[in-house]
């Protein structure tokens, strides 16, 4: 089963899929993010928000989010944590 993650607006990734959760104000990522985007690999999800974290996933996408990066990592402890105890009630049965 694939696990989603809400990273604002309603916009879902698969948690699996997500290998950092980095803050945009560093010089690195700021050149990663514009790298993306001259390579065509940027997914912007900030509706014209302001960018407060960056995404990377495994397959080599980068998505901007207006969310705060402590914020997108409690979501994802949180699914994490919810599948967790999912396959615990289907391994008691």
């Amino acid at each position: 089963m694939i696990q989603l993650v809400n990273i604002g607006f309603g916009n879902m990734l698969s948690a699996g899929r997500i290998l950092a959760v980095l803050h945009p104000d560093s010089q690195p990522v700021k050149r990663l993010a514009q790298e993306a985007k001259a390579a065509g690999t940027i997914i912007d999800a900030t509706h014209g928000r302001r960018t407060r974290a960056v995404l990377v996933l495994d397959s080599g996408h980068t998505v901007l989010s207006y969310l705060q990066p402590e914020t997108v990592a409690n979501r994802l402890k949180a699914d994490a944590a919810a599948l967790a105890a999912e396959d615990e009630d289907e391994s008691s049965i």
